[in-house]
């Protein structure tokens, strides 16, 4: 196993200096891993795959947490114009509940993987402590977002990837306001499941859900 060069306590800084050490090491194409929704009471668990040019801007490519609902939309769109390769994969609330949540997102990541249309994808960064059931080179690092422009812009994939599916089902039950805090537990969204009971797109296992279940 290679393993990524960048020290694991390092943020910030170079964030293309994994992906250039691998290039250097003799891989082809270098794509990075991450998922969003891991944390909400409502929706799937969206994950991304990207590969970035090596010869575009990889400065701008920062963890999607730390960037405004604005800025990260429009690096999406800026994803799309240098043509980055972008995989994307979801898993379902009642997929999550049969499986649970880490299961969830390593299995959106895989299907994110396998969605990439450049298919000799050889090395794989993915963010947080596990690897994905591929069967191709991988590094996890934690703290990926920060430490590899590749997973910060799949980071950002996942994450406007997911609003726009929270957004689509807030107009399909508006009560819980779906489109303000994207299905994460705030006290908002708890009340309105007291209130109202969960709808179908509620993670029925999930505390703050489950006690509401019929």
């Amino acid at each position: 196993m290679i393993k990524a060069f960048l020290p694991q306590n390092q943020e910030y800084g170079d964030n293309f200096r994994n992906e250039r050490y691998l290039y250097s090491s003799g891989f082809l194409c270098v794509a990075g891993c991450d998922e969003a929704g891991r944390g909400p009471l409502a929706g799937p668990v969206v994950a991304a795959c990207v590969h970035l040019p090596q010869n575009c801007d990889h400065s701008v490519f920062l963890d999607s947490k730390i960037l405004s609902e604005k800025k990260r939309r429009l690096l999406y769109i800026h994803l799309r114009e240098i043509n980055a390769d972008i995989g994307i994969g979801i898993v379902s609330e009642r997929d999550i509940e049969r499986i649970n949540i880490l299961q969830a997102s390593l299995l959106a990541m895989k299907r994110a993987i396998a969605d990439m249309a450049c298919k000799t994808v050889d090395f794989v960064l993915v963010d947080g402590k596990f690897t994905v059931p591929v069967d191709i080179p991988q590094e996890a690092l934690i703290k990926g977002e920060s430490k590899s422009c590749s997973i910060a812009a799949a980071s950002i994939v996942a994450k406007v990837e997911r609003d726009k599916i929270m957004t689509e089902l807030h107009e399909k039950y508006p009560v819980y306001n779906f489109s303000q805090h994207k299905g994460y537990p705030t006290r908002q969204h708890r009340l309105a499941i007291a209130e109202n009971g969960p709808c179908e797109s509620h993670r029925r296992t999930f505390k703050g859900v489950r006690e509401f279940v019929k």
